[in-house]
């Protein structure tokens, strides 16, 4: 099966992003994928400088952990990026990440699928279609990629919520038993 690599953008402790999160990597395992995660927390992440250096060199000029971890995206098959949903909007570490994988841009990269989870308080159906639209602008730079789909999770408003969301934690596990 494919190289599946997750990163989870929120920063909260005991975050619902990240209980979902690990049941998406629990159902990936469980249809045989290799999965890898990379957490944002304690991550120093620079905002892009808009430079554009990074198109010629397909190396960021900035040194930090955003340099790594574009590597492992651009080795991966399959993304998912989890977020916490704020202000009807990715989460501004996401975003941030995002941008700063502008070297892949003009690089050999092997992801053809990339995935979201998002999670929010709010749970109106409309709640997480700008972070879905956000994501699918980056995927649209990235003409070999195309989004492979998006779940969401509302209703969430305490930390740690999620762990006694039944339906929230088998919906992300079936989630991620259906990666391609």
């Amino acid at each position: 099966m494919s190289n599946v690599l997750v990163i989870s953008t929120s920063l909260r402790g005991n975050s619902n992003s990240d209980l979902l999160t690990q049941r998406v990597i629990d159902g990936a395992r469980e249809a045989g994928h290799q999965v890898e995660s990379i957490s944002l927390k304690g991550k120093e992440i620079k905002f892009c400088i808009g430079c554009l250096a990074c198109q010629h060199t397909l190396q960021c000029v900035q040194k930090d952990d955003a340099v790594w971890i574009a590597e492992k995206v651009k080795e991966a098959y399959t993304l998912v990026f989890s977020t916490p949903i704020y202000y009807y909007e990715m989460s501004g570490q996401m975003k941030t990440l995002l941008d700063r994988l502008n070297p892949l841009y003009a690089a050999d990269y092997r992801f053809r699928k990339v995935y979201m989870l998002s999670v929010a308080a709010d749970d109106e159906p409309h709640t997480p279609d700008k972070a879905v639209n956000g994501l699918q602008g980056w995927i649209d730079c990235f003409e070999k990629a195309s989004l492979g789909g998006s779940l969401f999770c509302g209703g969430l408003e305490r930390p740690g919520q999620a762990a006694k969301s039944g339906d929230a934690l088998e919906r992300a596990y079936q989630f991620g038993k259906a990666l391609e």
